[in-house]
């Protein structure tokens, strides 16, 4: 059992109902994990997010590599599966978003990121892992900045330092007076607000999904007990589709990331009159 009574997880514990203990719920500590090397008061440490993160880019490249080492004209199996992953996200979202002509150059990145951030989901029904990496604030934050320094730099190199300052701020005289109203709540919103968000909504639904396994796992084990048994068999049956639906969340999540990604690019490539 573990040392610490804040990391209690559902196979680490006797209690059950009629025991006379008391639901061990999920919590932020259920997000929090003892570094495997380091000191963690001195920031300098490795921990179980951090390892999942490691092994997802070596099993994404490995995947990768594997399928496209030696290319055949017929591919086989291996290579089928990765090509069919590729062009999807070439074709289904860089060029329906960005262009075909503008959006080439994009390709590597979009599917870089759109199969990084679906294995770093993945992690969370995978046996032994059962965490997705996604759901620590962190990951998506870099993610996003990478997306937002892209953008910006794009948009300041394709207009200029005038053409970017509207393109943030949706210059339009047209709109007359409230046009400094407009103005200002464009700028936040596009250089404050819209790189939060891009974050925020693939740790949301990441973190939500996994306290919502966790909750369901958890209860299926307290329940074993007496009449809680009934109750048990109930809760492990919406273990499995609260599994199913995250795989479907996961993927889109991962999908949506990149979507939105593409759609800052085309907005900074977008010539704006």
């Amino acid at each position: 059992m573990s040392a610490d009574p804040t990391q209690v997880l559902a196979f680490e514990t006797d209690c059950h109902i009629f025991d006379g203990c008391g639901f061990p719920a999920p919590g932020l500590h259920s997000f929090m994990f003892e570094p495997l090397w380091g000191d963690a008061d001195s920031s300098v440490y490795f921990n179980k997010t951090m390892l999942l993160a490691l092994l997802g880019s070596i099993v994404i490249i490995g995947f990768f590599w594997a399928a496209f080492r030696k290319p055949q004209v017929v591919p086989g199996k291996l290579q089928m599966v990765a090509e069919a992953g590729y062009d999807f996200i070439r074709r289904g979202v860089v060029y329906e978003t960005i262009g075909k002509k503008e959006g080439e150059k994009y390709v590597p990145l979009v599917v870089s990121l759109f199969f990084f951030i679906w294995m770093m989901n993945l992690w969370s029904i995978i046996p032994v892992a059962q965490f997705p990496v996604t759901s620590i604030i962190s990951y998506p934050l870099v993610l996003a900045l990478i997306v937002y320094v892209l953008w910006v730099s794009l948009t300041f190199k394709r207009h200029g330092f005038v053409g970017a300052f509207k393109n943030f701020t949706g210059y339009d005289k047209s709109l007359g007076a409230v046009l400094p109203l407009s103005m200002t709540i464009e700028f936040f919103s596009n250089l404050l607000v819209r790189p939060f968000t891009h974050a925020v909504r693939l740790f949301a639904n990441m973190f939500a999904g996994h306290t919502l396994l966790l909750l369901f796992t958890i209860a299926s084990w307290y329940l074993l007990n007496g009449i809680g048994i009934a109750y048990a068999g109930v809760s492990f049956i919406m273990v499995i589709v609260m599994t199913a639906f995250e795989l479907f969340v996961q993927a889109l999540q991962a999908y949506v990331f990149v979507l939105l990604t593409c759609s800052f690019i085309q907005g900074a490539l977008a010539e704006h009159h």
